[in-house]
């Protein structure tokens, strides 16, 4: 920028009032040390900012919102997973709207209705308005200028009804646009966007934002993560390409932010592979929490509460279990006998022996055990709380040749064992049936 430049700028900030002074100055320091990957492209109607955790998605995101609704009166919807996860990130996050928007320009927030009211350049106001994927009708009437969509690959089965009416109501001023800021999902939703011409793609790994990341974070990111299906998703913005013949798929899984307090039971199942090891085995040991509402035939309804996995020996793995168990209140504890024998029992025993303990033995491969609890999940009969992204990932990588990741499906089996005593055996009959019955129907279509 040379001096004739400068003095230009000098001049026509001094005629600016002291809020439109504020909103400039901090408009031109996003602009000095944002990246070019936090940059919105200079035509664009979606602008989707895929990237891992950390690297500055987020606040990409609400200043591309911001800005424009700055120069000018507009209405902004901000889209997120869960009613919460727009609170605390899209607008109360270190990251968010109220950290990036300057306080004096802030007439009115309401976290309760998640409406945040903000003045503009020339004396007007601009309006937020939260939203959840939880609750796509919502979506159905209001108009907007512009929407942020975060998380988008966590938006789940609501996800294309959303979009759509989010879509069918972005019809305010001349030019509306979307930015979206997510973690890469293989969701049909994110495809169908990707596929659209009108989509612009921009990337952003951990990596790139590691001048504002703890170095002990980010080398701990790399030992346990890198080269793994987890790491290029999560770190590198891979869209990773689903696992052919996959049991679960993204779209399966069903988040909750609470979970009901009329759960009739509580089962931790306990996969302890290798459990004779050292305190230093290299094997983790799945460790699966999962309760149960019985709603009736062919209505129960499940909640994955807690993957308490943990890599050790017998002590390490011992205690974790029966800390999962007293934590929940569970009414048994399942573990599955076939690398153990007496021993696992022995073991759970030892830290407590009134834990009510049943033992399991794998006669089946765990592809067969493992599609009744899959037919489940598509039925939408199960459902998560948030945190398991590791039980999730392992998951995906379970297909009906088999386990296609690393090591052995440990929180998988876990997830199992614990699922399969809930639904018990009158039950567990019955979604064999039904599961056979529709690989038959399928046979028969394809003929």
């Amino acid at each position: 920028m040379d001096d004739r430049t400068r003095a230009q700028i000098h001049s026509e900030l001094a005629l600016l009032s002291g809020e439109q002074l504020i909103g400039m100055n901090r408009r031109l320091e996003w602009l000095q040390t944002a990246r070019p990957d936090q940059l919105p492209p200079e035509d664009y109607f979606v602008w989707m900012l895929m990237g891992g955790r950390g690297s500055g998605k987020t606040r990409a995101g609400a200043e591309d919102v911001w800005w424009p609704s700055f120069i000018q009166p507009q209405r902004i919807a901000v889209v997120g997973p869960t009613n919460n996860d727009v609170r605390k990130t899209c607008f109360e996050g270190e990251s968010g709207l109220l950290a990036r928007i300057p306080k004096e320009l802030v007439v009115n927030y309401n976290r309760t209705s998640l409406e945040l009211k903000t003045s503009t350049v020339d004396g007007g106001e601009s309006l937020y308005f939260g939203y959840s994927a939880e609750e796509a009708e919502r979506l159905r009437g209001p108009q907007h200028h512009r929407a942020w969509c975060d998380e988008l690959g966590a938006w789940g089965k609501a996800g294309p009804d959303l979009w759509d009416n989010l879509l069918f109501g972005l019809r305010l001023g001349e030019l509306p646009t979307i930015v979206v800021t997510t973690t890469p999902r293989t969701t049909p939703l994110i495809r169908t966007i990707l596929a659209d011409p009108s989509t612009v793609v921009s990337r952003a790994t951990t990596y790139d934002n590691s001048a504002h990341l703890p170095a002990s974070v980010l080398r701990k990111f790399k030992e346990k993560y890198e080269g793994t299906r987890l790491g290029r998703q999560e770190l590198l913005a891979e869209l990773l390409d689903e696992v052919t013949g996959a049991i679960w798929a993204d779209e399966m899984l069903i988040h909750v932010d609470q979970v009901p307090e009329n759960l009739s039971r509580i089962v931790v199942a306990v996969d302890p592979s290798g459990a004779g090891g050292g305190e230093e085995s290299a094997d983790e040991i799945g460790i699966v929490v999962v309760g149960v509402i019985d709603c009736g035939d062919d209505a129960d309804e499940y909640y994955v509460l807690a993957d308490r996995t943990v890599k050790g020996g017998p002590s390490a793995w011992g205690r974790a279990a029966v800390n999962a168990y007293e934590d929940f209140e569970a009414d048994r504890m399942v573990a599955e006998v076939n690398f153990g024998g007496a021993m696992v029992e022995s073991v759970i025993r030892t830290v407590d022996p009134e834990v009510s303990y049943k033992s399991v033995r794998a006669s089946r491969g765990k592809v067969v055990r493992a599609e009744p609890v899959a037919a489940l999940y598509e039925q939408g009969r199960v459902k998560h709380v948030k945190g398991l992204e590791k039980l999730e990932q392992q998951m995906m990588l379970m297909t009906n040749d088999g386990y296609v990741g690393d090591g052995s499906p440990d929180r998988v089996d876990a997830l199992v064992w614990a699922i399969t005593d809930l639904m018990g055996k009158r039950k567990r009959k019955e979604t064999n049936l039904a599961l056979r019955e529709g690989k038959q129907n399928n046979e028969f279509a394809r003929i």
